[in-house]
């Protein structure tokens, strides 16, 4: 459990496999108030062929995917360095691996939490891998059936594992009607451990209603501009949008924690007493006259007349003396 939400603002593939614009995203990433920063781990000729087709022809650079992961990659040395540089900075190091040796390489480089993307949630060599490191995981659920995340869960459950789950969409970017906020609360329910979401709808709005609705993790993709090339750039946030969503999904979390009752009002006794009003008499009335419901106004504050809840007691009886406009109205007033 956190005592506000958990926020990963991910990198992935935004650096466009310059080792300089990476670190830049660190710098600009480490002033929006976020905990974590999270990267993703690709060694091509460990996870991919020759044979992998692109997911979404975005690349006029690359021939294949795999040329594509090819570009994506930094060393051993690299990734090491771009760790130090998030530790300088105070942003938690989360990275997916997404092979075996990627997960050699995380540890040597120091990583505190597996992030397993949607497409590795039945990888159980992977999950075995990992699991050996005893760190805890992450797991995004967006491609995943509850049949298929049972398996994963009871596998990490026997591996005495920590775990928490993300609902997760995997559609860039996400529409509103693929949310499935829903299923926060259903992952919550059927597995008793801590639910976050994983955003890809490129807007604040998501975020902030995932957090409202019991999400305690939130993962969303960040850019310097919508526009820039790669495969996650419109379903993006920019870094100005990330402290906005920063900034309201803190507030929001903090209001969830504060239960109000509305049976306890003391507090508002004095305020109540200058908003709420007291009965007068909105025209010049003579002596013996019979109020009605038009002769009635209600003014601030209250104390000077009868309470205007109780005007319903006043109508049909007489006046023991004229009454000028706008006077208050008191029981010693009627007979």
């Amino acid at each position: 459990m956190y005592n506000k939400p958990y926020l990963i603002a991910e990198i992935a593939q935004a650096h466009d496999g310059s080792l300089g614009i990476l670190h830049s995203y660190i710098d600009a990433i480490s002033k929006t108030g976020v905990q974590a920063i999270k990267f993703q781990l690709h060694i091509a000729e460990a996870e991919s062929s020759i044979h992998e087709p692109f997911r979404v022809k975005f690349s006029r650079e690359d021939a294949t995917r795999y040329d594509y992961w090819k570009r994506m990659e930094f060393t051993l040395e690299q990734w090491k360095e771009i760790k130090k540089h998030c530790d300088e900075v105070d942003l938690d190091f989360i990275c997916s691996p997404f092979s075996n040796r990627a997960v050699d390489w995380l540890e040597e480089i120091g990583v505190k939490i597996y992030k397993v993307g949607s497409g590795e949630v039945t990888n159980f060599l992977l999950l075995e891998k990992i699991s050996q490191t005893g760190k805890p995981v992450i797991i995004s659920s967006g491609m995943s059936s509850f049949e298929e995340l049972d398996k994963t869960v009871t596998f990490l459950k026997s591996k005495n594992i920590d775990f928490s789950i993300l609902q997760c969409t995997t559609a860039y970017p996400t529409q509103p009607e693929q949310y499935g906020f829903n299923v926060i609360q259903e992952l919550k329910d059927r597995y008793n451990v801590s639910v976050g979401f994983s955003d890809h709808s490129a807007k604040t709005s998501t975020g902030i209603a995932a957090v409202a609705l019991g999400a305690e993790i939130l993962e969303f993709h960040v850019v310097f501009h919508k526009e820039l090339f790669g495969p996650d750039a419109k379903a993006s946030l920019t870094l100005e949008e990330t402290k906005q969503l920063v900034e309201a999904v803190n507030e929001i979390y903090i209001a969830k924690k504060h239960f109000n009752n509305k049976n306890k009002n003391e507090k508002f006794k004095e305020l109540k007493s200058i908003f709420e009003k007291s009965l007068a008499i909105n025209k010049d009335l003579p002596k013996g006259h019979k109020i009605t419901f038009e002769d009635l106004e209600s003014k601030k504050p209250k104390g000077y007349g009868i309470d205007a809840r109780d005007f319903k007691n006043v109508l049909g009886k007489k006046l023991k003396n004229s009454k000028s406009q706008w006077n208050f109205l008191n029981e010693e007033d009627l007979e």
